[in-house]
């Protein structure tokens, strides 16, 4: 078991971060919904993950898609913090957030406005080819100094390495202790390591990697069921999970209780909480 690294704002060692992935927001290929609707869902949700036991919410946008690179509209910005706002007066547990696809700006700026402990930040560190084309400038300088500048620096960033849905060929020379590494240095609060897909397994020989190369939180961001949480909580500070509580495991679906239920029943079986 790794010893562990403490995130304050997730609550709790060892934390479960649960996602709520909000309805296609007004203007996006997908959406539908009004504004109030999207936001009662995402608080509904939220208190369903609570409920269950999970020890922090993250609020994403993933319905979008095909998604904008680093810039959304103000129409994106409204909606996400109406639905950020809902869901942080839903639940009692810490809440985050991030805007796909690399908006990690409009992130910190709708989590200051919310009142959220943290977002999740693609990009933060060196260049990588995502499938909305090239995240050319490392987000760290840029983003820190929007932190600072609008009065957030109690708002946490945890770090993307070399991100999921993504090429990294441009830093096939710098390793995932290096990036790891990179991203402390730079002032990241935490680091997240993800399989290579939403819903891929997250390596055993990656999570040792980032945590050899800094001294950060390291939180799985992909691919954590029931079966493999025990064991992903003996190597990593916390677990990121979004498909495996959803009707189906798909994570297209509402959350279904009883898959919750059983994934922080076998976390806190597994002796990781």
């Amino acid at each position: 078991m790794s010893e562990n690294r403490a995130a304050p704002f997730l609550g709790r060692p060892r934390a479960l971060v649960a996602m709520v992935h909000v309805a296609a927001l007004p203007g996006t290929p997908r959406g539908g919904l009004s504004v109030a609707e999207i936001a009662r869902k995402a608080a509904d949700e939220a208190r369903t993950l609570a409920a269950a036991g999970v020890d922090a919410i993250l609020v994403e946008n993933m319905h979008d898609a095909p998604y904008l690179l680093r810039e959304v509209g103000p129409e994106i910005v409204a909606a996400m913090t109406a639905a950020a706002c809902a869901v942080r007066g839903a639940v009692d547990v810490p809440v985050g957030i991030q805007v796909l696809a690399g908006a990690n700006a409009a992130a910190v700026a709708i989590a200051h406005a919310a009142g959220l402990g943290f977002v999740r930040a693609e990009g933060f560190a060196f260049a990588a080819v995502a499938d909305e084309g090239l995240f050319a400038q490392a987000d760290a300088g840029p983003l820190l100094r929007y932190r600072a500048a609008i009065g957030a620096g109690k708002v946490a960033i945890i770090a993307d390495l070399k991100k999921k849905h993504s090429s990294h060929a441009i830093t096939a020379d710098v390793d995932l202790a290096e990036t790891a590494a990179a991203a402390e240095f730079l002032g990241a609060d935490a680091v997240v390591v993800t399989g290579a897909a939403t819903g891929k397994p997250t390596s055993a020989d990656d999570l040792a990697a980032a945590r050899r190369g800094c001294r950060l939180p390291v939180l799985v961001g992909s691919g954590a069921t029931a079966a493999t949480v025990a064991g992903l909580l003996d190597r990593a500070d916390a677990v990121i999970v979004g498909s495996d509580l959803k009707k189906d495991g798909d994570w297209r679906n509402a959350p279904d209780p009883r898959r919750v239920e059983a994934f922080v029943r076998a976390a806190r079986a597994g002796g990781g909480r």
